[in-house]
C-alpha cells in the first residue's frame, strides 16, 4: 500500500468507536436496497444495489463491502472468487464508501 492509497474511517480498520462499522454500512445498502428513496439524486444507485442484491445475495455484497472498506481491495478486484463482475465491484464500492461517509458524519456516530 502508498501513502496515496485510499484508507476508509471504518470502525473495523481505525477500532475507533466513534466511526461507523462495517454492519452500518452494509444494514444502510440493504436498507436503500429495499426501499429505494424516489426523487433522490442518488436514486439510481439504490436501484443498482437493489439489482446487485437480488442477483448476488447479501452475503455476497457483505464479503465485497468488507474487503474494500477494511482489507483495502481495489473496487474491481473485490469480486474475485464470488463469481461476480468487476463492474459491481465498482458500484458497490462507490456506494459503500459514500454510505460510509453519510453515516460518519452524522451527529450520534
Amino acid at each position: 500500500m502508498t501513502d496515496t492509497d485510499a484508507l476508509y474511517d471504518v470502525r473495523e480498520r481505525t477500532g475507533n468507536p466513534a466511526h461507523a462499522s462495517v454492519d452500518d454500512v452494509c444494514e444502510l445498502v440493504f436498507e436503500r436496497a429495499r426501499n429505494q428513496r424516489e426523487d433522490h439524486q442518488d436514486a439510481h444507485f439504490d436501484e443498482a444495489m437493489a439489482t446487485v442484491v437480488d442477483r448476488d445475495g447479501e452475503d455476497t455484497v457483505r464479503t465485497v463491502i468488507h474487503r474494500i472498506l477494511v482489507e483495502h481491495y481495489p473496487f474491481r478486484t473485490a469480486t474475485v472468487d464470488l463469481d461476480m463482475r468487476n463492474i459491481d465491484g465498482v458500484r458497490i464500492g462507490t456506494m459503500a464508501g459514500w454510505f460510509l461517509r453519510e453515516l460518519n458524519a452524522e451527529p450520534d456516530s
